[in-house]
């Protein structure tokens, strides 16, 4: 386990500096600058502003790769031997048996530990053997089903041996990005420990007793003072209290946050998860000191250590690549499909009124983090408000005329389909509010409890609540109490064939423009 040191970072560590070169926002909606956080907080979350690689997506990543290069070694070696006269039946049979096979010893010969992945030597005599026992295991299935005179042995040789070393080449290139990852410490779960005293150091001796352990602790917040709660537990320093976790939060990235207050003071935890639940981390409950045992499905396991599973993630690891990958796919799509009504739009803007034809204004993104948001331009360009302070109402003497028709018809947010491409936007999510946003002159942050829960995920082009009928003006705290309702709802009930379903649904929905100005 690796602890953070501190004083490591070149220049001034000022809020204002660190604040500067990043988007993030503070825990206060209004003010960008991380004021709140202690020097050594700031210091920490400066080397945690890249993303952690997924232990699941790594594996996934690797397995999917060796089952390629098995299949694909095989066809080559197939097309190579002219002499070969195998049914195509039985060929697709053995490309498939090896790749499964493959996976499965190369699993139990220890080839997807990151750690053993490091051990070149170790690494090439284990993936030998491996491969070697799928060609026993391969020979030994066609022996079923062919004589052993019509065994094409020319065939196996040469898969085997270009097999060996496409799969040998393979690791040595991976190695080298492990070693960097390694060294980045991409490769390890970062942890903040909610609670400090004799829990936390209980938690952390137990961590650090197990082999290979992949967490990284990156500091200690607890709303206790320091005669109750020492500043510093087993070398790891307390960076602040519970508020302070969700501003750091916010700026750092963080996987996990391991909450070491005892399971049965069960008032101090829910005070504690009221305030936590709004950010994007697992939050995860040690049951450590209280010896406690769960249900697989209750609980997880960090090392041998036992957690109750409270929050989760909601899109993460694999479902985080197939979002992305439906994003691109489809805002692709539909740039090319709407291009031509987004010039005809671009013209007519232009030939309405003076000023700029694409309108940027700042709106909450993932984690509060604060993006500039595309839109066509649809108010006279002297009347535009960038922080929405003032909500379009009908009628509204700022709007122009072609504005009035691109707003009734959503055709101003096309645009954001390159915010999209660009990943500040997802296609599907929770609309992306502005700044000033208000409703019967509160902030929206302000009329709904747990309001920024809804930045656990991208936010979206279109969502659940736009379909639902919450589309449009949202001038009352009623409407957006709605709003925000099916946002949580869209983040708990996640699927791919819940934004197939969303998207799809958008165009018809569009058709209903009574709260649309």
């Amino acid at each position: 386990m690796v602890k953070h040191r501190f004083n490591i970072i070149e220049g001034d560590p000022s809020p204002d500096n660190l604040s500067k070169s990043d988007g993030h926002k503070a825990s206060s909606p209004q003010n960008e600058t991380p004021g709140n956080l202690s020097k050594d907080a700031l210091e920490v979350a400066a080397t945690l502003r890249d993303n952690t690689i997924s232990k699941k997506v790594f594996d996934g990543f690797m397995r999917t790769a060796d089952a390629a290069i098995i299949v694909i070694t095989g066809i080559v070696a197939y097309l190579s031997e002219a002499s070969l006269n195998i049914p195509s039946l039985w060929q697709v049979f053995a490309l498939f048996e090896a790749a499964v096979v493959g996976v499965m010893l190369f699993q139990m010969a220890d080839l997807y530990q990151a750690n053993a992945l490091q051990k070149s030597f170790t690494q090439i005599m284990r993936l030998i053997t491996a491969w070697a026992l799928v060609f026993a295991a391969l020979i030994t299935s066609l022996l079923l089903f062919l004589p052993s005179t019509e065994i094409p042995q020319a065939f196996l040789l040469i898969w085997f041996a270009s097999g060996a070393a496409v799969l040998a080449v393979f690791r040595m290139i991976m190695r080298s990005f492990i070693v960097r990852w390694t060294r980045m410490g991409q490769l390890r779960r970062r942890a903040v420990l909610v609670g400090g005293g004799q829990a936390a150091a209980d938690l952390i001796a137990e961590l650090e007793r197990q082999p290979n352990n992949d967490i990284e602790i990156c500091g200690i917040f607890d709303d206790r003072d320091n005669d109750r709660s020492p500043p510093s537990v087993s070398g790891y320093q307390k960076l602040g209290n519970i508020s302070d976790l969700v501003e750091f939060a916010r700026i750092a990235q963080i996987d996990m946050l391991l909450v070491t207050i005892p399971i049965r003071a069960e008032k101090r935890i829910i005070q504690l998860l009221e305030k936590l639940w709004v950010l994007p981390v697992d939050i995860r409950l040690s049951a450590h000191a209280d010896k406690l045992r769960f249900r697989q499905r209750a609980s997880s396991f960090v090392g041998a250590v036992p957690f109750v599973d409270v929050l989760e993630k909601p899109i993460a690891d694999w479902d985080t690549i197939a979002k992305r990958a439906f994003d691109i796919f489809f805002a692709s799509l539909s740039l090319v499909a709407l291009s031509l009504i987004m010039l005809i739009t671009a013209l007519l803007i232009k030939l309405d009124s003076p000023g700029p034809v694409i309108f940027r204004q700042k709106r909450y993104g993932f984690n509060n983090e604060l993006i500039d948001v595309f839109k066509f331009r649809s108010m006279y360009h002297n009347m535009t408000d960038a922080n929405a302070s003032k909500l379009v109402t009908k009628g509204d003497p700022r709007v122009t005329k072609i504005g009035r028709i691109i707003r009734k018809t959503s055709i101003d947010e096309l645009p954001q389909l390159m915010n999209v491409l660009m990943g500040q936007l997802s296609l599907v999510g929770p609309r992306p509010h502005a700044l000033s946003a208000k409703a019967e002159d509160r902030l929206y942050e302000n009329v709904v409890d747990g309001y920024f829960a809804r930045h656990k995920v991208k936010p979206g082009v279109t969502g659940w609540a736009q379909i639902k009928g919450w589309r449009g003006e949202t001038d009352t705290e009623d409407k957006i109490q709605k709003r925000v309702e099916c946002d949580i709802y869209y983040i708990e009930n996640w699927s791919v064939f819940l934004d197939l379903y969303i998207l799809f649904k958008t165009p018809f929905c569009l058709l209903e423009t009574e709260n649309a100005y």
